[in-house]
């Protein structure tokens, strides 16, 4: 094995008398060279796609969310409350209320989601930090707080007292409809601020007080849709999620910020993968010039080899040769290309080098596991092709010299 090694590092370094073929290991090293750094980069852009993606949905998901696991509502009682607070895993939780109503004002109308909160939400997520326009709303109030696609729908001023707000959901019950007034409930709201996330909850949401979204829904005093949790820092989400559940029952389905962003979070791993497939069937054409480099070189050391084999190297030896060359050009290619995709990643987080639109740069995020990923692909795609060239070498064609 060390003579093998020995050898291969000797014919890496070596040129060949042979222009040509000294012409075509270039272009292959420089193949594996840009192979490597392009995946890398391209895997650091969705690394950067998907966190910029996620941080908007951080920014309205609490850390659990515990959700009727039948219908739309449940019961929580005084004695659940009590029982929560007394979770030392948990460090606040907040009330809420969702449902879809109508929004009505100046002969225009609007659907949307209204979601009642008590005083506690604002300090489980971070909502107050997007408000774009104006204030966070008021508890025990007809204040609502919209998202930014809702107000320019609307033309939704911020403490606009000219306009009349009319927030409309049907009544349940059964029988004939006679009149508007007794098919839906209504009240009248006034705006006090707009919110700017991202377009999906900019065109969705109307923030409510938890009192607002009762009255409107015809809810009992302890009936609520959801109850959204923060937890305390360095906390086992697994165990809190346990308490959580005993203390609640099967009343209630818990999920985890993942959870609540599956469809999000499996359309950017589908993503990542299908570019990764696509990157790594551009490397496997890459490396048909490793398979190409050394066959041209196994011609070229013919005279070489024939003596290796007369002192006494076996079949076995000669190939394990130029397995270990191609090996090592896949490696160290894969070094190089990791390392100027790294230098490029870094002056794009730096500099701001490419830019999605005139103020939002493309995301890059750096991660270990991407390093990883890709000297793994080199390693076991060199080494690939690195054994379908070395079986070529055989008796035949070391005595053919």
């Amino acid at each position: 094995m060390h003579f093998s090694l020995y050898i291969a590092k000797r014919y890496l370094r070596s040129k060949s008398t042979n222009n040509a073929i000294n012409f075509i290991t270039i272009i292959a090293i420089i193949g594996v060279i840009l192979g490597a750094g392009s995946l890398f980069i391209v895997l650091s852009g969705f690394a950067g796609l998907k966190d910029f993606t996620l941080e908007f949905s951080s920014i309205v998901d609490p850390d659990l969310k515990a959700e009727s696991s039948v219908g739309k509502s449940f019961i929580l009682t005084e004695e659940d409350i009590s029982k929560l607070n007394d979770l030392e895993e948990v460090a606040l939780f907040s009330k809420t209320i969702e449902e879809r109503v109508a929004i009505a004002s100046n002969d225009k109308n609007y659907l949307a989601s209204i979601k009642g909160v008590d005083e506690h939400f604002k300090d489980v997520v971070n909502i107050e930090s997007k408000i774009d326009h104006g204030n966070w709303l008021s508890q025990n109030s007809n204040h609502i707080v919209v998202g930014w696609g809702i107000s320019n729908n609307l033309s939704l001023g911020v403490l606009d007292l000219s306009k009349s707000i009319n927030i409309y959901v049907p009544k349940p019950g059964k029988g004939q409809i006679t009149s508007n007034k007794k098919a839906f409930n209504t009240v009248n709201a006034l705006n006090v601020g707009v919110f700017y996330i991202n377009e999906t909850l900019n065109d969705t949401y109307v923030y409510a007080s938890l009192d607002l979204a009762k009255n409107l829904l015809s809810y009992s005093p302890n009936q609520v849709s959801a109850i959204e949790f923060k937890l305390n820092e360095g906390v086992d989400e697994t165990l809190a999620k346990q308490k959580i559940q005993e203390v609640l029952g099967p009343k209630v389905i818990l999920k985890n910020r993942a959870q609540l962003n599956d469809a999000l979070y499996k359309m950017l791993n589908t993503e990542n993968l299908v570019v990764y497939l696509i990157f790594t069937l551009v490397l496997i054409i890459a490396f048909f010039n490793i398979i190409g480099s050394l066959i041209m070189m196994m011609l070229d050391k013919k005279r070489s080899l024939s003596t290796l084999f007369n002192m006494g190297a076996t079949i076995k030896d000669i190939r394990r040769i130029f397995f270990l060359q191609g090996s090592l050009m896949s490696v160290v290619g894969g070094f190089i290309g990791l390392g100027v995709a790294l230098i490029v990643t870094v002056l794009q987080k730096v500099f701001d080098l490419v830019m999605i639109t005139p103020s939002l740069a493309y995301p890059m995020t750096i991660k270990i596991e991407n390093f990883f990923i890709v000297f793994i692909t080199i390693s076991v795609l060199g080494s690939i092709a690195s054994k379908i060239a070395s079986v070529r070498i055989s008796k035949s064609l070391i005595k053919g010299y």
